[in-house]
């Protein structure tokens, strides 16, 4: 039976998504913490992974306007010519 007394009645809460136990008649403060709800952690990470892949997606997609737009415009293709220059210079490479 683990932790649970021989005999007693328990009462189970629900705060949030957390499970309480207590026994019958004992005040609140006495409660022990038994369980999550980890389908709701779950799909709090499910839809936190979707919005990252949207947002990666949506930054590829500018960054795809923003190059076909540079064909046309030689102010912006200046810009992302020094920028992919930049880029080179700084980037540090992991040495084996």
């Amino acid at each position: 039976m683990g932790q649970l007394a021989p005999g007693a009645t328990y009462i189970y809460e629900r705060v949030g998504d957390t499970v309480y136990r207590r026994e019958t008649g004992a005040a609140l403060s006495t409660r022990v913490e038994v369980g999550h709800d980890y389908a709701q952690h779950r799909d709090l990470r499910i839809r936190e992974n979707m919005k990252q892949k949207h947002d990666s997606m949506m930054e590829d997609r500018l960054w795809g306007e923003i190059r076909k737009e540079a064909r046309t415009n030689p102010a912006l293709q200046d810009i992302l010519d020094h920028a992919i220059m930049m880029y080179h210079l700084t980037r540090t490479e992991k040495l084996p």
